[in-house]
């Protein structure tokens, strides 16, 4: 049976995911901006959170921790590089470390660039990374403590992933990702019907996550900064794949 995922709304523009597998009941919970949304998620389905993964320290991830925890009982799973500003960690992992959900194992990726000690996990049985603020629909983070061109190591080592993998990014920034994405490549046709399957979600009240890598790949600039024909349109043809990101990153910045 496939691992069921959920998307939680949290705060204003957050997201945090519940993934059950229905083989053992066994429930991980991805980034707790607040606890009471989740809480309600769990409980309308009858579910029973058994691990809480975190991505990265920032406050609008890890706020609700405690409460979850202590309301669930929940193994309570982070970066090692990242424990003295995260919650209590009842397991600290590392990049390449394998972790278990039920049926379902994960591997911890580095994503550093957003934050230093940003982790994703992605669950290769499952089809599914978990993203959170490096890797987003038709965007990427901020760079707060990296480099850019680590941002980009980070990013290479996501777009390296199976192109049919499900995307579960950390915030709801589609529809100005997408307006942003249109001033670097306004001719791209799969960009341009992206831009408007966007709106339309969005006018609906739906969420425009998950997203596919194959659609990344094909839309979003920051994974696309290594193609000849993205650098001759931001003027930089000679440049290298992390200094075009540079450029793309530093222009979304002033957007």
């Amino acid at each position: 049976m496939p691992l069921e995922i959920v998307t939680v709304g949290c705060l204003s523009d957050n997201y945090a995911y519940l993934a059950n597998d229905p083989a053992t009941g066994a429930t991980m919970v991805v980034d707790v901006p607040e606890a009471a949304p989740i809480l309600n998620a769990l409980a309308e389905r009858e579910w029973h959170a058994s691990h809480i993964l975190i991505t990265h320290h920032h406050d609008d991830h890890i706020a609700g921790v405690r409460a979850l925890a202590a309301a669930t009982g929940a193994r309570v799973i982070g970066a090692a590089a990242d424990a003295h500003r995260l919650p209590h960690l009842d397991e600290a992992v590392a990049p390449g470390d394998t972790i278990r959900i039920g049926m379902f194992e994960g591997r911890v990726i580095d994503v550093s660039g957003h934050t230093v000690g940003h982790v994703a996990y992605h669950f290769p049985d499952a089809g599914a990374v978990f993203t959170a603020d490096s890797l987003m629909a038709l965007g990427c983070g901020r760079v707060f403590e990296g480099t850019p061109a680590m941002m980009w190591d980070s990013l290479s080592r996501l777009a390296a992933l199976p192109p049919e993998t499900l995307v579960y990014s950390g915030h709801e920034y589609a529809q100005s990702n997408a307006r942003f994405a249109l001033t670097i490549e306004p001719d791209n046709p799969a960009l341009i019907s992206r831009a408007n399957a966007i709106a339309e979600a969005r006018n609906a009240g739906r969420p425009t996550v998950p997203t596919t890598l194959s659609h990344e790949l094909a839309t979003n600039p920051f994974l696309r900064a290594n193609l000849p024909g993205v650098k001759e349109l931001i003027g930089m043809p000679g440049a290298s794949d992390a200094e075009a990101f540079a450029e793309i990153r530093g222009r979304k910045d002033r957007f």
